[in-house]
């Protein structure tokens, strides 16, 4: 037998108060004049009680339901943006809101329906998510909608794009070269192609080459060489086994993504080359092995977690949303694969 929902009602009379006061109360209105007794009563009756407010009426009068939709491509099926999720989660739940969160499968013939389904359910704004930063063509029925894009950009959408400042984390990967004092034999491994298939390179892959050729052209400093190749860990390995199968020699290797740094690994070890005393490797995103291949590997890490928060945050203030970017920092996890070049 399900148990009855304790009413407001039934909180004033176990305070010894009317309904009209435990409706103030618990509202957190202060517009009326109420004693701190009868308001402490009012509190304690409702918290002995397991007094919670009923959220459809709360709705109709405030016209908000405290709910967010959050669609998504593949982000909540894949093991490297769970982060995104629990950033938006908590972000929503510090805000007394509640997240709900629904995926195409990468269907975009998917997204009205969903989108709808969201709508129908009375969400008070809309996150439109992307695992990979892309370009999009959100769906009709964001269009006058109070949205936010998560990792994705729409020219022309009138909405706020939330996204890892790549340029940056490409100018970071140089600098940290630079300091660690290395001036010629550098390689970018991966380049900006990637899967061809997937937005995932296009994107990204050229911002980071962007920010690298930028540092490294101001100090004077030319890149040896950029090896395209898909982003895979097997592609790693066979690009750079084939480099030095043609007998260059670099001395640092700038890999667009840590799954080709794990390639690179093991192709330099197979060909006797130390990492870092003849091979420097630096690379981006920072997944889990980073840190416990050896030596660990220095990586600019995606912002997961800040890119969920951040849409989060941005989709409940007061300001009124418009287009714009918004840019995170993906910051340096310096580790053991970076070192002075050997005289």
């Amino acid at each position: 037998m399900t148990a009855r929902r304790v009413t407001m009602a039934d909180v004033a009379r176990s305070a010894g108060v009317s309904p009209t006061t435990a409706s103030f109360v618990l509202s957190g209105r202060t517009d009326m004049r109420i004693s701190d007794a009868s308001r402490e009563k009012v509190l304690e009756a409702a918290r002995v009680l397991g007094y919670r407010p009923n959220v459809t009426a709360r709705s109709l009068r405030t016209k908000s339901t405290q709910t967010i939709g959050l669609v998504s491509d593949t982000i909540t099926t894949t093991p490297f943006a769970g982060e995104v999720i629990r950033g938006a989660l908590e972000a929503a739940r510090a805000r007394d809101h509640q997240l709900f969160i629904t995926e195409t499968g990468g269907n975009h013939e998917a997204e009205p329906g969903l989108v709808n389904g969201l709508l129908d359910r009375q969400v008070d704004a809309l996150i439109y998510a992307a695992m990979y930063t892309h370009y999009v063509t959100p769906p009709k029925e964001l269009h006058g909608r109070r949205v936010v894009l998560l990792n994705c950009l729409a020219p022309g959408f009138d909405a706020p794009s939330v996204i890892p400042d790549e340029i940056e984390a490409g100018r970071d990967a140089g600098r940290a070269l630079l300091r660690a004092g290395h001036t010629s034999g550098i390689w970018a491994i991966g380049g900006h192609q990637a899967i061809p298939a997937t937005p995932e390179g296009v994107f990204a892959g050229n911002e980071r080459m962007r920010g690298l050729r930028e540092v490294l052209d101001a100090a004077g400093v030319t890149l040896d060489g950029v090896v395209e190749s898909d982003w895979s860990t097997e592609d790693g390995y066979r690009e750079v086994r084939a480099l030095l199968a043609a007998g260059h020699r670099p001395r640092a290797l700038v890999c667009s993504t840590d799954r080709i740094s794990f390639g690179a690994y093991q192709a330099l070890a197979e060909a006797g080359l130390t990492i870092p005393d003849e091979v420097s490797v630096i690379s981006y995103d920072d997944q889990d092995i980073a840190s416990w291949l050896r030596p660990a590997l220095s990586t600019l890490a995606l912002p997961h977690y800040e890119l969920g928060r951040t849409a989060v945050e941005l989709i409940l203030g007061e300001a009124p949303l418009g287009a714009g970017i918004h840019r995170l920092p993906m910051p340096l996890r310096e580790r053991a694969s970076v070192a002075p070049p050997r005289p």
